[in-house]
């Protein structure tokens, strides 16, 4: 069963919230799903997964596609990284380069394609 999408004005939203000082963990998720729901529409395809546990993975970049098990090219990070890195409030090399961002494989960089969203 695919996921809902969040609309743009609660994705908007939340990224609002969980920018500000105390975002609660309701606005936190809801931000991140929805930038990674904004990246996966950016960069549509399989063959690297970005993970932002505990809130949510998505599946993008064109690419051979993995069917099972640990897929070849994986980007992780926690969920303020993500933010930082999709509002582009941080950059790729310096987040990989502070150990924030955990890539494995050929394909695991998302550097290209962040940020997703700048907040106005």
């Amino acid at each position: 069963m695919a996921r809902a999408r969040i609309s743009e004005a609660d994705g908007m939203s939340a990224v609002a919230a969980a920018l500000a000082a105390s975002p609660t963990r309701d606005a936190t998720a809801t931000a991140v799903r929805y930038l990674l729901q904004a990246l996966a529409e950016k960069v549509p395809g399989n063959s690297v997964e970005v993970r932002v546990p505990p809130f949510g993975a998505v599946q993008c970049v064109e690419g051979p596609r993995h069917t099972r098990g640990t897929p070849p090219n994986v980007v992780e990070m926690d969920a303020a990284t993500w933010l930082a890195l999709a509002t582009g409030s941080a950059s790729w090399a310096d987040a990989v380069a502070s150990g924030s961002v955990h890539a494995s494989g050929t394909r695991a960089t998302l550097e290209p394609y962040v940020p997703v969203y700048r907040p106005r």
